[in-house]
């Protein structure tokens, strides 16, 4: 997506840029676009954002400006050929860039080894916060490799089912979706681990974009994303840690969780996704909590009797769909289930799209929270608070499709609605510290 309002000064120098290898010795490429804002989601117009290899920092190879609504062009960076991201390979199935952002009114962030794909959009999230010291310490974050690619402890086996008796009591009486978890970033007993407050879906973005690759099959990504859900809802309903002492939801460990990556890029495909999914888990009959759906990686290590990424991939070259995948490595009897609360919005989902022709309530609160986006996005028309859904509504909601790389239709269709909650309530929030 190309915003006409940014800019974008092309400074490449051959020595700059790092030719990956491909199959059939054509360069390959993949997208790079990065929003640059605050805590609060509010925009940050005019930053620059420096780009470069990590073997050459300081040789920048882009430099580009944000605009009204913080974002960046999107632009192509090299990256190795697609092939290498389909099957276990030795040579590393990305490539790793750099990435330096500055606006005088706020501290910089610097982002060292953030993955880009060949054929995928990567999305980077730079968060800024406000200062008038010049020389204020910004925030550094050095991303981690890929689970796939990387040496991680493998996950430790863990019954599926939860037994009550033997945590704790089970405090939850239903499935609920959270607004924030915290993320423990570090195995449990590492008291020197920072906490984080995570948004769940940035949470579940962030795991998916970690532990497996945006270049494989819609349905393999469905399936994974659907078994970190249910593994992360099993951690959130039991209080697993909370019931063991502990102060946080999950950790960053994969010996005990999924990967989590602090400042790491998410790919726009996966991030639609889970926009998609988010309320979705999955179930066993007679069975209230999330199952605890464990896997591995199934090249490097094999797991009986859970899903293996590679196999999820294999079988989603073979044309099934999300269910038959899972069911495939967890038996017939799994299925996907809904949670009936999403907490932090103003409203849940009324179950229909909304469109053109639509009235009520529901086109009216969609309305007033357009607005009051609006005033931090100003790329988001204004429009009238009628309860009726006209062309005026419509072109509004695709305003905001398009800034927050969601498919642009111009319907309020489910991860629409929330999108738009979600995002209403950041920028409506009084500033946390």
């Amino acid at each position: 997506m190309n915003n006409p309002n940014s800019s974008s000064t092309s400074i490449k120098k051959d020595k700059g840029i790092r030719v990956y290898p491909t199959e059939v010795g054509t360069q390959s490429f993949g997208r790079l676009q990065i929003h640059c804002v605050t805590p609060n989601m509010i925009p940050i117009e005019g930053a620059t954002v420096r780009i470069s290899s990590p073997a050459q920092p300081t040789e920048v190879i882009e430099e580009l400006t944000t605009n009204v609504s913080g974002i960046t062009p999107e632009i192509e960076l090299p990256a190795p050929s697609i092939d290498y991201s389909l099957e276990p390979s030795v040579v590393q199935p990305y490539s790793e860039y750099n990435i330096f952002c500055m606006q005088p009114d706020y501290t910089p962030v610097s982002i060292s080894n953030m993955q880009v794909l060949a054929d995928t959009t990567a999305i980077q999230d730079a968060t800024m916060r406000e200062s008038d010291d010049p020389e204020a310490e910004g925030s550094l974050y050095v991303v981690g490799p890929h689970t796939l690619w990387g040496d991680y402890p493998p996950k430790i086996a863990e019954p599926e089912i939860n037994p009550a008796a033997e945590t704790g009591e089970i405090v939850l009486s239903r499935v609920v979706i959270p607004e924030f978890v915290i993320v423990h970033d570090g195995p449990p007993t590492d008291a020197s681990a920072a906490n984080h407050y995570v948004r769940f879906r940035d949470y579940i973005k962030n795991v998916a974009s970690s532990e497996i690759y945006a270049t494989w099959p819609e349905a393999t990504i469905q399936a994974n994303v659907l078994a970190i859900l249910s593994f992360t809802l099993n951690r959130v309903f039991t209080e697993w840690y909370r019931n063991q002492g502990f102060n946080f939801t999950l950790t960053s460990s994969t010996a005990f969780d999924h990967k989590w990556i602090p400042g790491r890029n998410i790919f726009d495909n996966i991030g639609i996704i889970v926009d998609s999914l988010f309320v979705n888990y999955l179930s066993r009959p007679n069975i209230r909590q999330p199952i605890l759906t464990q896997y591995c990686d199934g090249n490097r290590v094999q797991c009986p009797n859970w899903m293996t990424q590679w196999g999820s991939k294999d079988l989603g070259d073979q044309g099934y769909d999300a269910i038959s995948i899972l069911r495939n490595f967890y038996g017939s009897s799994i299925f996907i289930n809904t949670a009936p609360q999403v907490s932090g919005v103003p409203a849940s989902w009324p179950g229909q799209n909304l469109s053109i022709g639509a009235s009520g309530d529901n086109v009216r609160m969609i309305q007033e929270q357009l607005n009051a986006i609006g005033k931090a996005y100003s790329q988001i028309p204004s429009v009238a608070v009628t309860g009726q859904y006209n062309e005026q509504t419509a072109d509004a909601v695709r305003a905001f499709q398009s800034i927050f790389n969601m498919p642009v239709t111009g319907v309020v269709d489910f991860p629409t609605w929330y999108r738009i909650s979600g995002i209403y309530v950041a920028v409506t929030r009084i500033a946390e510290g």
